[in-house]
C-alpha cells in the first residue's frame, strides 16, 4: 500500500496542485502555480525516504509552502467584499482547496517523523495526505469551477448546493476524526453527496457542451468515476460505524484511492484546463474564479 499512496501523492503534489492553481487564477497564482513543482519537491521527495529527521525536515518545507498557500484563502474571501455580504459557493470551495493541502502537509510532517499526531495511527496520517491533496483540493476546486460555469441555468440550484456540500463535507470527515465513526459517516454522506452531484452536472452540464471529443471523454470518465468511488467511499464508512463488512484500508487505497486521483482529479483538471484554454477571453486576459470575474460560462 505505501508505494501506492506515494505514487497517488506525488501526483498531487506535483501536477494537479499547480494546474489547480492555474484553474483558481492564472494570472494572481500564476507565479505560486510555476514555482510549486520545486516547492513540492521536498515533499514528494520524502515519500521514498525511511521515517527520520531528513525525511521530516523535507516534509516541513513542502508543508511551509502549503501553510502560505492556506493564508491566502482568507484573502481571497474577504477582498473586494461588500460589507454584508457572505461569500458566494464558488468562493467558498475555493478557498477551501487553498486551505486543504496545509492538512495534508501538517499530516506528513507528523507522519514522516513518526509522530502520533492527536494519537491518530500513522497509517492514518499517512491516508490523510492524499485525501486533502484530492477529496480537498482537487473535488472542492472542481465544484466551484461546476457551479460557476453553469450559472444562470436551471442547474444553478444543484450546483450551488455541491459547491457547499463538497468543502462541508470535506471538513465533516476531519471532524469525524476526532470525534467517532458515525460522525465520519455522516461527513461521507455529505460529500459523497456533493460529489455525486459534481459527476451529474458534469455530465449533463459540462460534457455535452465541450467542443472536442477528448475534452468530452476526460468529462465522462471523471463523472463515472465518482459514481463508483463515492459508493466505496460510502461502504467504507458504513462498515467502520456498524461493524459489517467493509473494505480495508489497503484495498480502498488501491480502488478509492487510485480511480480518485487518475480517473476523476487528473482527468477534471485536465478537462478544465482544456475548457479554460478553449473559452479563454479575446483580449488574451486571465481572470480568476471570483464572483466578480467567473471563467465564462458554459453554453449549449
Amino acid at each position: 500500500m505505501t508505494v501506492l499512496v506515494n505514487v497517488i501523492v506525488t501526483l498531487g503534489m506535483l501536477y494537479v496542485v499547480p494546474a489547480g492553481l492555474r484553474l483558481i487564477d492564472p494570472a494572481g497564482l500564476r507565479r505560486t502555480a510555476r514555482l510549486w513543482p520545486l516547492l513540492a519537491a521536498p515533499g514528494a521527495l520524502c515519500l521514498w525516504l525511511p521515517r527520520g529527521l531528513p525525511a521530516t525536515a523535507l516534509a516541513a518545507l513542502y508543508a511551509a509552502a502549503c501553510l502560505a498557500l492556506a493564508a491566502r484563502a482568507p484573502v481571497r474571501l474577504l477582498r473586494g467584499r461588500s460589507p454584508g455580504r457572505a461569500p458566494a459557493p464558488p468562493e467558498i470551495a475555493v478557498a477551501t482547496a487553498l486551505a486543504s493541502p496545509s492538512i495534508a502537509g501538517t499530516a506528513l510532517v507528523a507522519e514522516r517523523a513518526g509522530y502520533r499526531l492527536f494519537g491518530f495511527d500513522l497509517d492514518i496520517l499517512a491516508l490523510t495526505v492524499p485525501h486533502f491533496h484530492f477529496a480537498g483540493f482537487a473535488a472542492a476546486l472542481v465544484a466551484g469551477l461546476v457551479c460557476r460555469a453553469v450559472r444562470d441555468r436551471p442547474a444553478t440550484g444543484l450546483s450551488r448546493w455541491a459547491a457547499y456540500s463538497v468543502p462541508a463535507g470535506t471538513l465533516l470527515v476531519l471532524l469525524g476524526y476526532f470525534v467517532d465513526d458515525w460522525a465520519e459517516l455522516v461527513g461521507a454522506v455529505v460529500l459523497t453527496g456533493g460529489m455525486w452531484a459534481v459527476a451529474l452536472l458534469t455530465w449533463r452540464e459540462i460534457r455535452p457542451a465541450a467542443r472536442d471529443r477528448g475534452t468530452r471523454a476526460l468529462l465522462a470518465t471523471s463523472a463515472a468515476v465518482l459514481v463508483a468511488t463515492m459508493l466505496l467511499a460510502l461502504w467504507w464508512a458504513v462498515g467502520e460505524a456498524t461493524g459489517i463488512v467493509h473494505p480495508t484500508l489497503t484495498w480502498m487505497a488501491a480502488t478509492h484511492g487510485l480511480g480518485n486521483a487518475l480517473g476523476f482529479a487528473l482527468c477534471s483538471v485536465m478537462a478544465w484546463r482544456r475548457l479554460t484554454t478553449d473559452r479563454r477571453p479575446p483580449d488574451g486576459g486571465d481572470r480568476p474564479l471570483t464572483a466578480d470575474h467567473p471563467p465564462p460560462a458554459i453554453r449549449h
